[in-house]
């Protein structure tokens, strides 16, 4: 008697054409989920995803705005992909890009205050990268030491820079010409990052980002730590074997993860702000948003460009979700989720194949 029996195979070559478009049909398949959303509500799908992407992609006021967003999540995914590139999941970007902004606060209204620009703008970026890979130092310590699972304690991690923003803005770095609003005091001129010129997009931290996709994409492909990040991350037990050492990787890919997010924090609050003010107003949940990005370009840093481009356009898109289709803005986090749902299960597809097998008895009892 025939019996069908069903194996799961590991593929390890997949077809670049496939690479292209599984990706493709899973942001689909989401935004199809989405469409259904819309219809619920009563709103046409096609006239919804025409106004967004319109208003985003197509008007000088949403590109605008559209770069404004893609610098944090461009900064943010650069650390991440280097991150993920060594399988280690960095989901702490939220929160490291939450001390950047701290640190930079620190620089502007007490460290250095009345210092000329050149030398205050230089020191936020650079204390604010030390700020972030700090806090990133952290987990990659305790998964180093004690194999401490990293994605939660990078979450933990973000909540507790939550709670530290909160402290300092109701506490002692609350301003004094503030009427009492938990917020800073209004940064000094020399603090402020120049704009370019009708936009509010601050071009040092577009500048640092824009040099970065080609330094992190050399640095993974061309140097030796960037190999031994790529063989640690297909495979540890392999990098042990081959003499490369587990805590140097983690350490160094984490301190550059979180490096990387603190600048983006420095741009938020020197940039955007000009003083420190709510969590979830320095950040839209840019960290979270970053690891779409950074697995919508299968770790590519020259990928990242257009994928951070395309979720900025999203992030616009809530504005019109908010005011023109009058749905929360929350929907934006919708889109986001089953994006990745969406992306994350199209990855088991490239990685692993179906095959039916027709065995007889003896088969059957030979492989019992």
């Amino acid at each position: 008697m025939k019996k069908i029996r069903i194996r799961v195979e590991r593929v390890y070559e997949v077809p670049l054409w496939l690479r292209i478009v599984i990706p493709i049909i899973a942001i689909l398949v989401a935004l199809s989920i989405i469409a259904i959303i819309f219809l619920i509500q009563g709103i046409n799908p096609i006239i919804a995803y025409a106004e967004i992407f319109h208003d985003a992609f197509l008007t000088t006021y949403g590109i605008k705005f559209n770069v404004v967003k893609l610098i944090p999540l461009l900064l943010c995914s650069l650390g991440l992909s280097v991150a993920f590139k060594a399988n280690v999941w960095n989901i702490g970007a939220e929160g490291q890009l939450l001390m950047g902004a701290i640190a930079a606060t620190w620089i502007a209204l007490f460290k250095l205050k009345g210092y000329p620009s050149y030398i205050v703008i230089p020191a936020m970026y650079v204390l604010g990268f030390i700020f972030g890979a700090l806090w990133a130092l952290i987990p990659a310590l305790l998964k180093a030491k004690f194999e401490v699972n990293e994605i939660i304690t990078t979450l933990m991690m973000n909540y507790i820079a939550m709670k530290l923003v909160l402290f300092l803005i109701y506490g002692p770095w609350r301003g004094t010409t503030t009427w009492k609003y938990p917020i800073t005091d209004e940064f000094p001129a020399e603090a402020q990052l120049p704009l370019i010129p009708g936009t509010l997009i601050h071009w040092p931290s577009l500048l640092i980002a824009l040099i970065l996709v080609p330094v992190i994409y050399l640095f993974l492909k061309r140097t030796k730590i960037g190999y031994e990040i790529s063989v640690f991350g297909l495979n540890p037990n392999a990098a042990r074997y081959a003499g490369i050492n587990k805590t140097k990787v983690l350490v160094i890919v984490m301190l550059i993860s979180g490096g990387l997010a603190g600048i983006a924090g420095v741009g938020e609050v020197a940039g955007i702000h000009h003083r420190l003010r709510y969590p979830s107003s320095i950040s839209s949940g840019y960290g979270y948003t970053a690891i779409i990005t950074t697995w919508l370009a299968k770790l590519n840093p020259l990928l990242l460009l257009p994928t951070t481009f395309f979720f900025g356009g999203l992030l616009v898109g809530g504005d019109v979700i908010k005011i023109d289709l009058r749905l929360p803005s929350s929907v934006v986090y919708l889109f986001n989720g089953l994006i990745l749902t969406s992306l994350v299960s199209s990855d088991i597809l490239l990685r692993y194949r179906i095959r039916l097998l027709v065995v007889g008895e003896e088969d059957d009892k030979c492989h019992s």
